[in-house]
């Protein structure tokens, strides 16, 4: 039989109690660390045989199952206690403790251990809010006294405290671990370019983030009207699953027509579920977007109710963006290199493909007249441009060459244009993105492929424009009618792996003008092999900088025509030129 402590017993060791307690809030950042100690702390005042910690799921206002001793394993898992249900639900919703004697008495009462006749419950408070309750259960009627609640309720509020802190650190540290680990994965990834080995590689690194049992990748097929199983795993075993899901049908179906993830803690619950695995209780699907389409779904499964969190939901949907990219640049490459096989004819088409790599519009920008123009030298080149957009008024400039000539260039071109749009959420400045794509191209080196960017980062609101150069030709800035070189330089990506970059900054003001280029400009030679150069590029530039960027653009292209009179071309020409509009402002 279990024994109570006697009051005066029980007020004798509040004091040394209360320090033990600040010991735990001031020393321990651990969450279970924290939880197991504040155990061992109520169980020195009140002998339990009984005792859960839940805390508060704030977004559906539902007590879990943190911390406890003496429930069996599957009740600590399942259990959910609404705010207000329950002895425990009504100690959160009234904010104070409850003491009910005998529970066969309480119609409240909600059963989680056999034979249980008494019940103690006290809120866990933290500056007003409700983090969770600690609960106390014995088999013994009228076991907990008034003493045992009045302490309890002194300590609880201390307890609280160290309980929030060090799930607030475990929450951040684990957010940190899950970034650096999403970054990781983000960065494989947009290297792989065979479908299939994406595929299965999607799968091998999704079980750093999560223990699922059931996997499947499913694509929307060409009609756009089916999700096909491209790859599918179970308990760790590759399967072929031959079923197709038509659009908004089943969970998959319904967060690819949604553009939404859907998260299922019980699928029996769910009129949506097609049972293909009898063992799945929830189901987590996420789509897959690319350019705001839906290229397919990422679903996952488990056998056990309420295995999925919000947290894994916002975790797979953040790594999903990446994985469409992945993937889009995946069969990308596959397409481009099925192309380089057939015959010369069918280069017009591959011709078309590149072109739509390249951006379908010019960005509109308030301060900023953009335009811009591509010739391959080739049915198909490798060089490249694009705009990206980031937050509060920025934007990013890319213009870049890629090695070699024809598919093989367009191919690695590409690719470039993947991983830069697979780094460009995190809106790394200039020097940073150039260090990233150098990073993920020397991870997955080809053999005499390299890429030479300019990256700019233009801060519409102050008029800044930030740049970074890895090979490019400098580029060229006019200013109040006179031309002058930026001077950055910088190693080719994809060829050393410590290579670092230098960055640029300029307050423009109205009338500034930028040119970046590929060398195609600069190198145009005439039949005599003079080679149309800088000299000739700066002044176009001075004599047109006062028009508009797009005259800029088509002077620079003629006079290097009329300059090559007719000579084929043997490299690509790229020129992307931005003329402020207004503002005023120096250069840094």
């Amino acid at each position: 039989m279990e024994i109570v402590a006697p009051a005066t017993d029980l007020q004798s060791n509040v004091d040394p109690l209360l320090l033990e307690v600040a010991d735990v809030v001031n020393t321990t950042l651990d969450l279970d660390t924290t939880l197991r100690r504040v155990a061992e702390l109520v169980r020195k005042v009140i002998n339990y045989e009984i005792f859960a910690i839940l805390l508060l799921h704030e977004k559906i206002q539902e007590l879990r199952i943190r911390f406890q001793v003496g429930y069996s394993q599957e009740v600590a898992e399942r259990t959910r206690v609404k705010v207000g249900e329950g002895v425990t639900g009504l100690a959160a919703l009234r904010r104070e403790a409850v003491l009910v004697g005998d529970v066969l008495q309480d119609p409240r009462y909600i059963s989680g251990a056999a034979n249980v006749r008494s019940e103690l419950a006290v809120p866990l408070i933290v500056k007003n809010r409700l983090i969770g309750v600690l609960n106390l259960e014995s088999r013994q009627p009228n076991y907990f006294t008034e003493e045992h609640k009045r302490l309890l309720v002194l300590i609880a509020s201390r307890m609280a405290v160290g309980i929030e802190n060090a799930r607030l650190y475990t929450r951040s540290t684990r957010q940190a671990r899950t970034l650096v680990l999403l970054n990781g994965i983000a960065r494989e990834l947009t290297s792989i370019l065979n479908l299939d080995e994406l595929l299965k590689r999607i799968a091998e690194l999704l079980t750093r983030l999560i223990d699922y049992q059931m996997f499947s990748i499913l694509l929307l097929d060409s009609s756009g009207l089916k999700l096909q199983h491209r790859f599918s795993q179970r308990f760790g075993e590759n399967i072929q699953l031959k079923h197709d899901i038509a659009l908004g049908k089943g969970v998959v179906g319904y967060a690819a027509q949604h553009k939404e993830a859907v998260l299922v803690p019980d699928v029996t619950k769910d009129s949506r579920y097609i049972a293909l695995n009898p063992e799945t209780r929830s189901e987590l699907a996420v789509p897959l977007v690319y350019q705001d389409k839906v290229i397919g779904i990422l679903d996952l499964e488990h056998s056990r109710r309420g295995f999925f969190t919000d947290d894994h939901k916002r975790t797979i949907t953040t790594l999903a963006a990446q994985v469409a990219i992945a993937i889009e640049n995946a069969q990308l490459y596959e397409q481009i290199a099925r192309q380089e096989r057939r015959l010369e004819q069918d280069l017009a088409m591959a011709r078309e493909l590149q072109f739509q790599l390249l951006p379908p519009t010019l960005p509109k920008i308030r301060h900023l007249d953009i335009a811009a123009k591509f010739v391959p030298a080739r049915a198909i080149g490798g060089d490249l441009y694009d705009f990206v957009s980031y937050s509060m008024g920025r934007t990013a400039i890319v213009v870049g060459d890629v090695s070699g000539k024809g598919a093989p260039a367009a191919i690695y071109a590409a690719l470039v244009s993947g991983i830069l749009r697979s780094h460009a959420p995190i809106e790394p400045l200039p020097a940073e993105m150039l260090a990233a794509v150098n990073f993920s191209l020397s991870q997955r080196r080809i053999d005499g492929q390299f890429v030479s960017l300019i990256y700019g980062v233009w801060d519409d609101n102050r008029r800044i424009l930030r740049i970074a150069n890895s090979g490019l030709p400098r580029p060229v800035y006019c200013h109040q009618g006179k031309t002058e070189i930026i001077e950055a330089t910088g190693l080719p990506l994809g060829l050393f792996d410590d290579a670092q970059y230098e960055e640029f900054s300029f307050h423009a003001k109205s009338g500034d003008v930028f040119v970046l280029f590929s060398d195609g400009i600069l190198d145009a030679r005439n039949k005599a092999g003079d080679l149309f150069g800088r000299g000739r590029l700066e002044q176009i530039i001075a004599r047109h900088a006062t028009l508009s960027a797009d005259a800029v653009v088509q002077a620079i292209f003629s006079a290097v025509a009329e300059h090559a009179a007719g000579e084929e071309a043997f490299d690509d020409q790229t020129v992307v030129v931005i003329q402020v509009k207004d503002g005023a402002g120096k250069r840094e």
